[in-house]
């Protein structure tokens, strides 16, 4: 299963370089010589810097202006990375929230960004920061949310 990790917004300059709009925090995935998937095909990264809060990104085969603009609006995709512990927006989605108490809070409709806490969105808009998830396996995330969060 690939995931959508950023997207070529706008060409930059004249060589054929774009800006890439992550949508991942993991800014390793504009490394030289990674191969990203889209619907064009496999894109390799020839180059790229941060700029902006985005990258600069020169891709092979892409040598100007008009290649550039030719990718605007495509979206970039990746293998998941095996990092143990941490908490994926994909593996979120769709999942049963319960309580370390075992009371169940119905399933994670969305992950919202939150500067503070990313927050795990649940029927009839309930918010759970992921700093009170203790636990997730496949399908499951169990939580400990102080008193009043949810009622």
């Amino acid at each position: 299963m690939l995931l959508e990790i950023g997207q070529i917004v706008k060409p930059h300059g004249l060589r054929g370089e774009v800006i890439v709009r992550l949508t991942t925090n993991r800014s390793e995935r504009m490394a030289a010589g990674v191969i990203l998937d889209s619907d064009r095909g496999p894109m390799e990264i020839l180059h790229a810097s941060p700029h902006q809060g985005r990258f600069i990104v020169a891709f092979d085969g892409v040598f100007d202006r008009d290649g550039a603009e030719a990718l605007r609006g495509l979206l970039l995709r990746a293998e998941p990375i095996d990092d143990e512990g941490a908490l994926w927006v994909h593996e979120l989605i769709g999942a049963e929230v319960v309580g370390v108490d075992g009371r169940a809070y119905g399933t994670v409709e969305a992950v919202e960004a939150n500067p503070a806490s990313d927050l795990l969105v649940l029927p009839g808009g309930g918010l759970v920061p992921l700093t009170f998830v203790v636990s997730q396996e496949p399908g499951r995330v169990v939580i400990d949310p102080p008193l009043g969060l949810l009622d």
